[in-house]
């Protein structure tokens, strides 16, 4: 795909795209001929025949619900009580208040660039335009890497949890293979079973978390009879609890945030097949905001009053140590019979969603790449029904490595460092999200555009990426320091490797396509695209495009202008603030 081409090939009817795509769907014996890593010539029309067939069955209410489901997991229900234990609960409080103000920043970036341009594969296609191909390239694998790796640990994490009810009576081979199976069956009905599912899973987390804070609230002010403590207060974060550990514990937070607020980009992915990117995509992203302050900073404050800091089970919290989840535990101390029990079906429900979200992040992933030319072309490949099949078997294939984990020892050790590559991944992605979002700002401008033309603007601006990139980068320093400083223990070099494996894997594949586009793609040889080079047309939105094609009269962009600034005026009004407060929380 070609994003530096002359923008005078476009026109308003074309919008940006290639009159191959109008030809007919290809089948997979066209995907296996010829050069593999090609988007060029021939093979450009064959690929973007499959981004078009790509089933735009996402509505705006899955894309809501895919936002809040990607924002609340096991990172949250689990992961967290670990956190608590090693930096006390006003660290984890300051630590997500910083990742959620990253994240907020991050979206609103990843936002505009999806409404403007809603093509397949989002942020990674948006790093290889804005920044540089080998950057997006390394981009891309260790997002998909991270989803592939992640898959079968929580798998394996959701067949765990049910040893809180049968205490491992039935071996977990069982049941990594029925959630397996089931996995299976919502990637075979497509995208909109992905939708409805996620629907379903996320509807019952959020009312499990709505019920948790009112059931805290309660039982924090001495409310809840079977609970011998009465009135709790603050007294959890008194005598030295809210901050443990100093500075180690502190910085070891931000690994847990990034891991409990990995997904939340997943919305991005949609635009290419959501029914109406530039409508539903805004509402989704503003959503960010609303759920980080909800859904992790009230939550988290009010479980932290409720359970000590120094509660010794909190110290083997894990994504699979259901029984010793933070939210569990403060169920459990105020005596309350069969909630607990509850309480692990959501979160067993919350694993299962994680790794339905991990087979939609990587095969679109993998498949945008492989439109790009960066993957063997017969991964590009989307059956008539919208199904990107080779992709969706390459992931539900890792799945399968579930099954090592019944290799004692060696399954653990396996497991480890799969999971390693992705322990600093999400900063990578999410800085360079911002880093993209700069950049198109600055081709935008350096093209004559104003900022006034987009229908969906990032609300800080490029300050909100600039502010979100060194956010990242800051985390980034944070985690690498807990891996040489590990909290409660002594250095390791096994340990801080698996703790910094992501950065030289993400060098590694950064230097695999910069040497081989040295060779093979000319254009790709730069160290990174000249901002006068970057096509800001190829792509675009069909109404962004009737405003700010490069053939569009002054007068007409006027008008446009003024007619979408009239639509913004109505969201001013009174019941248009209305209006947006309803729809930004369903």
């Amino acid at each position: 795909m070609d994003f530096n081409r002359d923008p005078m090939e476009y026109s308003s009817k074309a919008m940006a795209m290639d009159e191959s795509t109008s030809k007919g769907p290809h089948d997979f014996h066209d995907h296996i001929r010829g050069r593999q890593m090609s988007a060029l010539g021939e093979d450009s029309g064959l690929i973007e025949a499959d981004v078009h067939e790509l089933n735009k069955g996402l509505s705006g209410f899955h894309t809501s619900m895919i936002a809040i489901g990607g924002a609340i997991g096991a990172g949250l229900f689990v992961s967290v009580g670990g956190a608590f234990a090693q930096g006390g609960p006003a660290s984890v409080l300051i630590g997500f208040i910083i990742i959620g103000t990253m994240m907020v920043c991050v979206m609103q970036a990843l936002g505009e660039l999806a409404v403007c341009y809603p093509q397949n594969g989002a942020f990674t296609a948006y790093i290889v335009r804005f920044i540089d191909p080998s950057w997006g390239f390394a981009m891309g694998w260790i997002y998909a890497i991270s989803w592939l790796t992640v898959l079968p640990f929580e798998l394996t994490a959701a067949s765990l949890t049910i040893a809180f009810w049968d205490n491992g009576s039935i071996n977990i081979g069982v049941w990594i293979a029925v959630f397996t199976v089931a996995l299976f069956i919502v990637q075979f009905f497509g995208v909109r079973a992905y939708g409805y599912s996620e629907v379903f899973l996320s509807a019952i987390k959020v009312l499990a978390l709505l019920g948790f804070c009112l059931f805290a609230i309660i039982d924090d002010c001495g409310g809840v009879s079977t609970d011998p403590r009465g009135y709790i207060g603050v007294d959890n974060w008194r005598h030295g609890l809210a901050f443990q550990n100093g500075f180690n514990g502190f910085c070891a937070v931000f690994v847990t945030a990034a891991f409990a607020f990995g997904g939340t980009e997943l919305v991005g992915l949609t635009a290419a097949e959501n029914r109406d990117p530039a409508k539903q995509l805004p509402k989704a992203i503003r959503q960010t905001v609303w759920r980080i302050v909800l859904f992790y900073l009230v939550s988290l404050f009010l479980v932290g009053l409720l359970v000590r800091a120094d509660n010794p089970n909190l110290l083997d919290a894990s994504s699979s140590a259901t029984k010793d989840s933070i939210f569990v535990l403060a169920i459990v101390n105020a005596g309350v019979k069969g909630l607990p029990s509850v309480f692990n079906v959501v979160i067993t429900l919350s694993v299962l969603s994680v790794a339905n979200s991990c087979t939609y992040g990587s095969t679109r992933t993998f498949q945008a790449m492989a439109g790009m030319g960066m993957l063997p072309k017969f991964l590009a490949y989307v059956d008539k029904k919208g199904r990107p099949i080779p992709t969706v078997i390459l992931q539900l294939a890792f799945a399968m490595l579930a099954f090592i984990n019944e290799a004692s020892s060696t399954g653990s050790l396996i497991f480890n460092w799969l999971l390693a590559l992705t322990a600093l991944a999400y900063f990578f992605v999410w800085g360079s999200i911002c880093v993209a979002h700069i950049r198109f700002r600055m081709a935008w401008k350096k093209n004559g555009r104003s900022v006034d033309e987009l229908s969906f603007k990032a609300a800080f601006g490029v300050i909100g990426s600039w502010v979100g990139l060194i956010l990242n980068i800051v985390s980034l320093m944070a985690a690498i320091y807990v891996g040489a400083a590990p909290v409660g223990g002594s250095f390791t070099t096994v340990g801080f490797f698996q703790q910094f494996l992501a950065v030289p894997t993400v060098a590694f594949f950064y230097l695999v396509w910069k040497i081989y586009s040295a060779f093979a793609i000319p254009q790709h040889r730069r160290m990174w695209v000249n901002i006068d080079k970057i096509d800001i047309y190829a792509g675009m939105r069909e109404s962004q495009f009737a405003i700010s094609g490069p053939n569009v009269s002054e007068k007409e962009r006027l008008e446009r202008l003024e007619s979408l600034n009239e639509i913004k005026d109505q969201d001013k009004t009174p019941m248009g603030i209305v209006k947006r407060v309803v729809t930004s929380c369903f």
